[in-house]
């Protein structure tokens, strides 16, 4: 993301001698995409960035997906997963269960109340939803807080943990994981990177950290997410580094991590019904996000304002419902902290009921986040665990038990 930032003490001139008053050496590191022709930042360490003294093998949570076949749209609850009192013992990113993934993103799902390890994604950039809590999230670059609504944006390989806020209550966040970078739509950017005038936001709804983090401290553990021969190819190692990897003095250029809150994203709305590209706040390669706001909606005087039924022939969507009244799946026993699947080759929309009961709205008091891919997702122990097994025949108001058939029974292996 073209957008400067400038944070604590850098040299005048890139790659040359930087020094402390004592007249120590800073050490230079450059962070940047696409090897060295995209957006990158400049680092300057107190201690050697490379300096490890210790690497062992960091066995990761059951990252094995099943496929969704027979294919079926899927309900998950996603407030089932975790015990109740569960999340004062786990953290927010160890703590992670896979709900839905493929080989371009993964969904998990976390409830937590205990600080996360150092940790870093070496997969690709992590856009974590806050569904409810707060946290203080300790980076390379600097500190954000991330609150109720944010989309905190890590890049690749930034070191960072997570700390809740423990008057906060349970940290519950959506964590939506690339294999490439995560990005705001090319369309909403000029030639330059500029966001412009047809974007639902702009760089000031953009939060970066404020002033660069330096700790003191010797043999730091951090969690390393790479790729190698496990489940969709990731592994994980435990590096431990000879000096505290928060010791950079200063930064600058376009790549860092910040928020985003849901709240600043102003709604394009129509006569009729609007298609979910103009909800889009985010693309990685071969999936986008997009949140559904509170909004007035179509103004047309025989306008129908839930979705019409759709294929989505290139695509699955994921839907996470935050909060709110979602019209369209009235009915279906969805509900907030609901998931749904509409898995490609299958024509879904609002249920039945749901279309006589919106005509005449207004205004729609719903906040949900969605994920749409272009490869076909499967379903992750978490979303196996809280699959409600119902939902699919909703539209109709009977399954295979009715039938009569004993056919088409609805199960994943």
């Amino acid at each position: 993301m073209a957008y400067y930032r400038r944070l604590g003490d850098v040299p005048p001139k890139r790659h040359t001698q930087f020094r402390d008053p004592e007249g120590n050496l800073q050490y230079e590191e450059l962070m940047g995409e696409e090897g060295f022709s995209s957006d990158a930042s400049l680092l300057h360490h107190r201690g050697v960035p490379s300096a490890i003294v210790d690497a062992r093998a960091w066995e990761l949570a059951d990252l094995s997906t099943t496929p969704n076949h027979p294919l079926t749209p899927r309900h998950l609850r996603l407030h089932d997963l975790f015990e109740e009192n569960a999340w004062k013992a786990l953290d927010p990113v160890t703590g992670r269960r896979l709900v839905l993934g493929n080989a371009d993103v993964r969904i998990s799902y976390a409830v937590a109340g205990e600080a996360s390890p150092y940790y870093r994604n070496a997969i690709g950039d992590e856009c974590v939803f806050v569904e409810d809590g707060a946290a203080t999230v300790e980076t390379v670059f600097g500190v954000l807080q991330a609150r109720k609504g944010d989309y905190v944006v890590v890049p690749r390989a930034t070191t960072h943990r997570w700390l809740p806020d423990p008057d906060a209550g349970p940290l519950r966040v959506y964590a939506i994981e690339a294999n490439s970078h995560i990005a705001p739509p090319r369309r909403y950017l000029s030639r330059f990177g500029q966001f412009l005038e047809h974007s639902p936001y702009c760089e000031r709804d953009l939060h970066g950290p404020d002033e660069p983090l330096v700790y003191e401290g010797e043999d730091v553990e951090v969690l390393v997410k790479h790729r190698g021969n496990g489940p969709s190819g990731i592994v994980g190692t435990r590096m431990t580094y000879a000096t505290h990897p928060f010791d950079v003095v200063g930064w600058d250029g376009c790549l860092y991590p910040y928020t985003f809150n849901v709240s600043d994203f102003e709604p394009i709305t129509g006569r009729v019904h609007q298609p979910p590209p103009v909800h889009q706040v985010f693309e990685g390669h071969n999936f986008v996000v997009c949140n559904f706001c509170p909004r007035k909606v179509d103004y047309h005087p025989l306008s129908v304002p839930v979705p019409y039924y759709h294929s989505n022939v290139d695509s699955d969507e994921v839907m996470f419902y935050v909060a709110g009244d979602y019209e369209a799946r009235k009915g279906s026993g969805i509900n907030v902290g609901s998931v749904s699947l509409h898995p490609g080759g299958y024509a879904h929309g609002p249920q039945p009921s749901a279309i006589e009961a919106s005509l005449g709205a207004e205004y729609f008091d719903e906040l949900a986040v969605m994920v749409d891919t272009f490869r076909p997702l499967e379903l992750g122990e978490g979303g196996r665990a809280v699959d409600d097994g119902v939902y699919a025949w909703t539209w109709a108001g009977r399954g295979p038990s009715d039938s009569g058939t004993g056919e088409g029974v609805y199960s994943i292996g």
